[in-house]
């Protein structure tokens, strides 16, 4: 890291007060009116991420920051906290939640590290080991993260088998609401569904959220480049029929595999 980290920092925080001052737009912002940019910029960092974009990823970390400097400023306008205070925060977090690291515990693994770190958290005071699952979280994330955290006190499937079990049980409880054709039964199933097979996928070690994301940007490539096809002969994918447009996606399918 750059030897200059603090000057650095600090050149941020300067030109974050004169916006502040000086700029209409700045003065203007509120904790509340930066919120959905500050949603928008983290999954511009996550877009990054997952096309394993570094000059993405140093750009969109770079907003990112940004919004925590802005947040910090308002914060102590409003005699709330200071930027000072958000990093001797996380810095004594970070200590606290290592006691491998800081202190005499002992551990074997990076899973005795994550059932340490959520002992710890209940211990400072959370009611729940699931109280710190942000309740916004997109509902396929929260899964992946409801699950983790259940299996730091056990509540786990011995084995992968196990929970494609519990799918295969879901996907027959499923079937047996859409024949009942309860559209609340139906839901219900569909959500179990999703839920088990998540936890297959984590199992798995596979991020489902980021092979979801994976998947639409395949789908996107193909479908678009199924209509760039069909207007190169001068056909619309409305005029076609299933079976060409299927016929051309498998062509496409097969071709960018070999790419």
């Amino acid at each position: 890291m750059s030897t200059n980290i603090n000057a650095d920092l600090q050149r941020l925080v300067t030109i974050m007060n004169e916006l502040r001052e000086k700029c209409p737009w700045d003065k203007k912002q509120t904790i509340h009116t930066l919120r959905q940019q500050t949603i928008e910029e983290t999954f511009e960092l996550v877009d990054a991420i997952t096309d394993t974009d570094w000059q993405g990823i140093k750009e969109e970390l770079g907003d990112v920051l940004l919004h925590i400097i802005f947040y910090s400023k308002i914060g102590e306008e409003q005699q709330q906290f200071t930027l000072q205070e958000v990093i001797d925060g996380i810095c004594e977090k970070l200590i606290a939640r290592h006691p491998h690291i800081y202190g005499d515990v002992k551990v074997n693994n990076d899973e005795d590290v994550k059932r340490n770190w959520e002992q710890i958290k209940l211990k400072e005071g959370k009611s729940s080991l699931l109280s710190g699952v942000p309740k916004s979280l997109p509902a396929m994330v929260k899964a992946m993260r409801l699950q983790s955290k259940a299996k730091q006190v056990g509540f786990e499937w011995d084995t992968k088998e196990h929970v494609w079990e519990k799918i295969k049980e879901e996907e027959k409880e499923l079937l047996e609401a859409i024949a009942s054709k309860n559209q609340v039964d139906i839901e219900d199933e569909m959500g179990d569904l999703f839920f088990s097979i998540i936890n297959y996928a984590r199992f798995l070690n596979v991020d489902a959220e980021n092979a979801l994301e994976l998947t639409n940007k395949k789908f996107i490539k193909r479908f678009t480049e199924m209509e760039a096809r069909a207007n190169a002969d001068g056909k619309n994918l409305h005029d076609m029929t299933l079976e060409e447009m299927d016929m051309m996606w498998n062509t496409i399918k097969q071709q960018t595999k070999q790419d």
